[in-house]
């Protein structure tokens, strides 16, 4: 037989053609109508010492850029986001919880937005029972601060509890904040809904809601940290075991390639733009200067890496993702 061109070309598309010819090939192709939208459920597990900490990921929600920083310049903040090849009209923000796996006992830290909010989030009961959990499960959950995408997971808009064994446990400052009816009443239109979210949330069980203290343990390797200026008692954590340390930020920061890269940037969602900024500042120079691992809400998933100094300001380094826990 002689080998020319075409032979090689035709012995080449047989080989990889699949058992059962052209039909067996359409019905593959990444074009067919039989294609799965989507992608694969969102968790990732790592480990703190001999904790397994698994990041559960809630979807996104589109911000537009115009108006959310609110002391740096609108070409400034796009030229932030062109250089992390982000769009500059509206960009994604996106929700991640984490879930703490000590020799069973399991505890949230936040829920995400239940039921609750943009048609791009709502994801993460699914994530959370693709990842092997059952709500049922859950022993503790721990509230960072009480912005409807930390909370509202607790609660169904129908007034479902979702963790009906677990014990609930929030920032006693945060407590004080948004529970106060003289505050809500005095507040601004635009926050008496987070108020009465806080209270929807938060009323039908407001007897057994523990609140707990800056710098005190929570839960067994979880410490509390005071982290003001977000909300007024915003709290970011240090989970520690063995020689494993995990500073997790919370809202500490909103996009990293915003507020990592430009520390002094204000949200629109920071209720004190000044202390915010020096929190923000604090904590990033501390987990840089402890080379800590650190893990964010609102960071690309799955939102957990390091800090890294970069003059005066900070570079968020994304963990290589593992198949090995």
């Amino acid at each position: 037989m002689t080998i020319t061109r075409r032979t090689v070309l035709a012995g080449t598309a047989l080989a990889a053609a699949p058992i059962g010819g052209s039909a067996a090939l359409a019905q593959t192709s990444p074009t067919s109508s039989a294609s799965v939208a989507g992608q694969a459920p969102g968790f990732y597990r790592y480990k703190v010492g001999d904790i397994e900490v698994t990041a559960i990921n809630d979807g996104f929600a589109r911000r537009p850029v115009e108006g959310f920083i609110k002391n740096a310049e609108l070409k400034d903040v796009q030229a932030a986001l062109q250089e992390a090849f982000l769009p500059t009209d509206a960009f994604p923000i996106t929700f991640n919880t984490l879930v703490l796996n000590q020799g069973g006992k399991i505890t949230l830290i936040d829920t995400g937005n239940g039921d609750s909010g943009a048609p791009t989030s709502g994801r993460w009961m699914t994530n959370f029972r693709a990842a092997g959990f059952d709500p049922a499960q859950v022993n503790t959950v721990v509230i960072s601060h009480f912005h409807g995408d930390h909370i509202n997971g607790l609660r169904l808009k129908d007034g479902t509890a979702v963790f009906p064994n677990a014990e609930i446990m929030v920032p006693a400052a945060e407590w004080a904040f948004w529970m106060d009816d003289a505050r809500m009443n005095q507040a601004p239109e635009g926050m008496k809904g987070a108020f009465q979210g806080a209270r929807r949330v938060f009323g039908p069980v407001v007897q057994n809601v523990k609140r707990y203290e800056a710098d005190k343990e929570v839960v067994p390797g979880l410490t509390s940290i005071a982290a003001p200026g977000h909300t007024p008692g915003h709290t970011a954590y240090m989970l520690s075991s063995g020689s494993g340390k995990l500073m997790v930020m919370s809202d500490l920061t909103n996009h990293p390639a915003l507020f990592v890269r430009n520390p002094d940037w204000s949200a629109v969602f920071d209720m004190d733009a000044d202390q915010a900024r020096t929190t923000r500042r604090r904590m990033l120079d501390m987990a840089a200067s402890e080379k800590a691992q650190v893990a964010f809400y609102h960071a690309p998933f799955p939102a957990t890496g390091h800090i890294a100094k970069d003059g005066n300001s900070f570079r968020f380094v994304p963990v290589q993702w593992s198949s090995a826990v």
